[in-house]
Parts: structure tokens; sequence; C-alpha cells
């Protein structure tokens, strides 16, 4: 994958877009260049109607101390410190790049590890869940693995915060009221996921996601080892399964190391931003 971005600041900024089961990504290669990336064009680029579309935006960067840094940005805006789906496509890009079957990939959350997994699919290792209350981060001391709220959800942050509910019909549950309601509650001062888990057994769950700055979501990387840690936290579930999203099947895996998600990738275009769009 050649450098997509150049030190100029007038020259196009040429992008491509990947999804991973439908969890939908613009990436830029900035390792070249200039990381131009402001929040409002982020934004911008994000509205599915007058810009490209994305659940997120990734940027890849150059790093000293591993094969790269990626910063991700989600429609609305603001950044997040962890992207599942998308560290996995960058992951297949640098890998094809490369030649490489194993990547070290620094986020604003730790330096993960990416593995060619085989079949058309990739793994990342996610890190471990942070399951303390200030790491979550919470507004006050309470227990993460069931919170003083109607369904006892539980919480931990996969670098970024979520609230995973248990139902019982994934399929009828109000993802849609239920997580613009709690991405904003007071307990989470800095917003959160919110996931809807229905336990199909145990070593499958259903899952519905709300993501913090984009809302409904067909996938989410991080949303799928939340929904698996807290499962396996409350004895529903077992550390490894099959996690069922709108957009297809992820298998997540909690060992002491920390999270591992596989799963597939597709590059979908490449293009440029053009000069009309006012970068």
């Amino acid at each position: 994958m050649a450098p997509m971005v150049t030190s100029a600041s007038t020259a196009p900024v040429r992008f491509r877009k990947m999804h991973g089961l439908g969890n939908d990504f613009v990436i830029i290669d900035a390792r070249a260049g200039v990381d131009q990336v402001t929040p409002a064009l982020a934004q911008a680029l994000g509205d599915r109607h007058r810009g490209v579309g994305f659940d997120q935006l990734a940027v890849i960067h150059a790093d000293p101390s591993a094969d790269a840094r990626l910063t991700f940005w989600n429609a609305d805006g603001s950044l997040s410190a962890a992207c599942g789906n998308a560290t996995r496509c960058i992951a297949r890009l640098l890998m094809e790049e490369s030649g490489a079957e194993r990547l070290r990939l620094r986020t604003d959350f730790d330096v993960l590890i990416a593995e060619e997994a085989g079949n058309g699919l990739t793994r990342v290792n996610m890190g471990r869940p942070a399951l303390d209350w200030a790491d979550v981060p919470l507004a006050e001391p309470h227990d993460t693995v069931a919170l003083p709220l109607p369904g006892a959800p539980g919480a931990l942050s996969m670098g970024n915060p979520h609230c995973v509910f248990f139902v019982s019909d994934a399929e009828g549950a109000d993802i849609a009221a239920q997580g613009a309601e709690y991405e904003t509650h007071p307990l989470f001062p800095e917003r959160t996921n919110v996931e809807m888990v229905q336990v199909l057994a145990p070593d499958r769950l259903r899952l519905r996601i709300w993501e913090r700055g984009v809302g409904i979501t067909l996938a989410s990387g991080s949303c799928a080892c939340a929904a698996l840690v807290a499962a396996a936290r409350k004895g529903l579930a077992e550390r490894v399964a099959t996690i069922v999203v709108d957009g297809g099947e992820l298998h997540g895996a909690w060992r002491d190391d920390g999270v591992w998600l596989t799963g597939p990738t597709q590059k979908v275009f490449e293009a440029e931003i053009s000069a009309e769009f006012g970068l």
C-alpha cells in the first residue's frame, strides 16, 4: 500500500474505503506526510449524504517502535482510542504491503498485535479489558459486573467505555432508544458504547450495537470484545465464543494476554478528496 498523503498541504488527500462485516471505515495513510485530519474534516467526511460516510475514520502514521501508529475518529468528529475492525482492516493492508504475517500497531489505547489468520481472516489482540470503575471510566464507584441501572448491565473499557445489557431477545431490543439514552448517561463522563446481548449458547452470543459518536452499527470489534468479557464475567458464557452481529460473525477469545478478535475484511474502493470539498 503506497502512502496516500503528501507533505504538501495543497496535494489531494487519497483514501481507501474498507469494512469489516459492514462496520465501515475511511482509511488515510499519512506515513509519508502530514496528518491533515481535523474534527471538522472527520465530521464532514463522515456525512453519508454530503461526504463519504463511515463509522470511523482511521489515519495511519509512521511509528519508530511499531509497524504503524493508528488514530481513530468517529463520525461525529470525536476521537476514539480503539477500533477493532478498523485495526483488522489496516493490518490486512499493511501485511499485504510488507509480506509480514504479524504486526505491532500502536493505538491511543495500547500497542496491539495483529496476525494473518488464514482463509481471508485477520485477527488482532485488542488488549486486556479494564474492569475497575475508574478505568472505564464511571463517574462514581460501582461494581462493574452489575451497574445500578435497569437490567444491571456490565461495564468495562476496551480502550473505550462499554455498557453491556443482557436481554432475552436481541432482535426485539430497542437499541436505538436505549443506545441514545445510555450513551450520554451521567454515570459515563466520557459517554459510552451500548451493547444489547442475547446469550444463544455458552459459546455463541447475539449482539446489537450502539457506538458512541456514531449510532447503530452493523458490527464493532471493541463492542464484540466487550460483550464477550461482560458475558464471561457474569457467568453467562465461556471466554471463547462466536459473536453474531448485524453484519455477520466475529470470533472472540478472552485469553490471559488480552481479547483476540478474528473476522473478515473487505476492500471497497480508493479515491481522493476533491479540492472543492474544502479540506
